[in-house]
């Protein structure tokens, strides 16, 4: 198929494998957690001090433990995903520290806008999968914030979610609330319910926190998401091949980790790196660079046989605006057009990660949608071509009121509530609003007409209980 989408050569994505070999057996990466070390010691590899050196054969072996494809459940077994090859996912914000305006101002997130968030994902078409830390919320207590979080995850929203990986307690807790959700510890061993993120600390480190909620996570049999956020030019090189070969290097060491702990371990894999403003030292995520690294990783990870996470809508604007839309387009459609199995920000990310704002979140909610429609295949068959309806109406004939347009209308082409489809004098009638003041109003509605999913009542229950013990004894 022809594309103009710049994309990298089998014979070079074999240059950036040879090259991060080179990297992880001569210069390693340091994992500051001992059950990792003492793991890899276990397993044959090389460690000096808090430094790891990996084989090729070892880590190509632990490349091939992971599954190409996996299923995560949902409490509603309907709303259960498969995600890799074929299969893809929308997911939301993750991490942002503020609520973000339309008119830029920002203010810290609450455990309400969290909530919100969560109804939001809960009753969207587009968005399957929801996240976690969709804000940092500043009115609880923040070493429990995670607990309240994954609470809301579980009650709000009957979806499949992210857990927490913020520290290695609470990975611990994940796993707990998880297994009260989906029926015991044994059953969430059988399968997927959660996915874990884990950022290694460029260049060629992991925390103490993440190796271990690595270690945590795979060894319940749950899924990870590992992937760095290189900065060209500051915590990593301004070259993008080399920012590639490094990017690679630490993925694949996270990977290594998961399949000696426990092989089969889903792991997808990911970034969200690119270039530095060099005038200020900040991250551009709203650029060509991003986009070309987010086409690269797609391709790195099909080299593997892995899912794939690239970043949604990004954007480095502070508001809803042209700029917004246009980056977050372009970052979106690249990585799903690219073959992207994980679109994590898929909607409602703004200012280089700084915020979450809710009326973005749901133009890039139907963003998602429209891309939806655009990549699902036409079925072209004879009955779908129906030539006898193109002969009957003839020369110069009209369609309107063709059989076939008659009984297709409504299903024919993409509908819209959001992006104005109206003539300008219909337009000016109906108010002249501009999609963010439609955003705002339907994101009222949303939330006034939201219904709470069902939920045993026992686990309920038991998952308060659980979090009240837990802030007890913290």
């Amino acid at each position: 198929m022809y594309d103009r989408m710049q994309t990298i050569t089998k014979g070079e994505i074999e240059l950036l494998h040879n090259a991060s070999m080179n990297i992880l057996k001569n210069t390693g990466v340091t994992f500051n957690e001992p059950e990792a070390l003492e793991l890899f010691r276990q397993n044959g590899f090389k460690v000096e001090g808090k430094t790891v050196y990996f084989e090729e054969e070892k880590l190509l072996k632990a490349v091939e433990d992971a599954p190409s494809r996996f299923k995560i459940e949902a409490r509603s077994p309907e709303k259960s995903l498969y995600i890799g090859e074929d299969d893809w996912v929308f997911v939301p914000t993750y991490g942002a520290p503020f609520i973000m305006d339309k008119n830029g101002n920002q203010r810290p997130g609450t455990m309400e806008d969290y909530a919100n968030i969560c109804k939001l994902v809960h009753t969207s078409e587009h968005i399957n999968m929801n996240g976690f830390k969709h804000i940092e919320p500043s009115n609880v207590v923040e070493g429990t914030a995670y607990l309240e979080m994954l609470f809301a995850n579980i009650t709000l929203c009957d979806k499949p979610f992210m857990g927490s990986t913020d520290t290695i307690q609470s990975a611990k807790d994940t796993m707990e609330m998880i297994a009260i959700a989906f029926g015991g510890r044994e059953t969430i061993k059988d399968k997927v319910v959660t996915i874990g993120l884990i950022n290694p600390l460029s260049p060629l480190q992991f925390a103490e926190e993440m190796a271990g909620s690595i270690i945590e996570y795979a060894r319940n049999g749950q899924a990870l998401v590992i992937l760095n956020m290189i900065m060209g030019g500051t915590s990593g090189p301004v070259s993008l091949p080399g920012l590639f070969a490094l990017m690679n290097a630490e993925i694949l060491a996270g990977l290594t980790l998961a399949q000696i702990v426990n092989p089969g371990t889903p792991v997808i894999y990911g970034t969200t790196s690119c270039p530095t403003n060099m005038q200020t030292g900040a991250a551009t995520i709203g650029s060509p660079e991003t986009w070309i690294i987010n086409s690269v990783t797609t391709q790195m990870a099909r080299y593997y046989k892995l899912p794939c996470r690239t970043g949604g809508s990004l954007t480095d604007s502070h508001v809803p605006d042209a700029q917004a839309l246009a980056e977050g387009a372009l970052s979106l459609s690249t990585s799903v057009r690219n073959g992207a199995n994980f679109i994590l920000h898929s909607c409602g990310m703004m200012g280089t990660f700084i915020g979450n704002n809710l009326e973005k979140w749901i133009i890039d909610e139907e963003l998602c949608g429209m891309i939806r429609r655009m990549l699902t295949p036409i079925d072209i068959t004879m009955e779908s071509i129906n030539v006898d309806s193109i002969k009957k109406v003839g020369i110069g004939g009209n369609y309107l009121m063709d059989p076939d347009t008659v009984k297709n209308c409504r299903t024919a082409f993409y509908k819209t509530s959001l992006y104005n489809k109206k003539d300008h004098s219909s337009w000016k009638k109906t108010g002249a609003k501009t999609i963010d003041e439609i955003a705002s109003e339907q994101l009222v509605k949303r939330l006034a007409e939201y219904e709470r999913p069902e939920i045993d009542p026992e686990v309920e229950i038991a998952l308060a209980d659980f979090i009240t013990h837990r802030k007890q004894n913290m």
